[in-house]
C-alpha cells in the first residue's frame, strides 16, 4: 500500500505544472476540442515520459540528471510564454481571437512539462513499482489536473479577457520559473 500512496503523490506532483500550466492555456480561452486535445497531449506526454526514463537506463540519467531536466523544461516554458505574450500583443485587438492553443505550442508546452518525468521514469525503476502502473496513473492525474486547470484559466479568463494573453503566458513564464527553481517538480 505504500507503493501505491507514493506513487498518487509522485502523480500528482508532477500533474501540478500541467494543472498551472493549463490554467494559462485556459486563460486565451478554450472550447470542447482544446480541452479534449489539451488533456490528450498533457496525459500521453505525463504516461509516456517515465516509460522512456527508464528505457532510457542509468547511463543517460548520469549524463542528464534531473536539475538540468528541470532547467530546460522551465526555460522551454519561459520561452513559449514570451512567444504568447508577444503573439497576444501582435493580434489586433478588433481581431477576433480562436480559443485555444496551436498545435505546436501545446506539444512543446506538453514535452516541457513532462521533461521531468524522464527522472521519475529512472527513481521507479530503482524503486521497482510497475512502469506501466506507474504512467497510466500519471496520465489520468495528468489528464483530471489539466481539465481542471483548463476550466479554472477559462473562467478566470472571462473576467480579464482584455488582458488574457498576456497572463496566460506570463502564467507560463511563471511555471517555467518555478519549475527551473525545483519549487514545481
Amino acid at each position: 500500500m505504500p507503493a501505491i500512496a507514493s506513487l498518487l503523490l509522485v502523480s500528482v506532483s508532477v500533474g501540478l505544472s500541467n494543472f498551472a500550466g493549463s490554467i494559462g492555456i485556459g486563460l486565451s480561452g478554450i472550447d470542447a476540442r482544446t480541452r479534449i486535445r489539451v488533456g490528450i497531449a498533457f496525459g500521453l506526454f505525463e504516461a509516456l515520459m517515465p516509460l522512456l526514463g527508464l528505457l532510457m537506463g542509468e547511463a543517460v540519467s548520469g549524463f542528464i540528471g534531473h536539475n538540468l531536466a528541470a532547467y530546460v523544461a522551465g526555460a522551454v516554458l519561459i520561452l513559449t510564454g514570451a512567444y504568447t505574450i508577444w503573439q497576444g500583443r501582435r493580434v489586433e485587438s478588433e481581431e477576433p481571437r480562436a480559443p485555444g492553443i496551436k498545435t505546436h505550442q501545446l506539444i512543446f508546452t506538453a514535452l516541457a512539462l513532462s521533461i521531468d518525468n524522464l527522472a521519475v521514469g529512472f527513481a521507479l525503476a530503482v524503486h521497482h513499482i510497475q512502469i506501466v502502473l506507474a504512467a497510466a496513473t500519471m496520465g489520468v492525474v495528468s489528464v483530471a489536473m489539466s481539465l481542471v486547470g483548463l476550466e479554472l484559466g477559462h473562467r478566470l479568463g472571462r473576467h480579464v479577457e482584455a488582458w488574457s494573453e498576456e497572463i496566460g503566458g506570463g502564467v507560463l513564464i511563471l511555471v517555467g520559473i518555478a519549475i527551473a527553481a525545483g519549487i514545481l517538480h
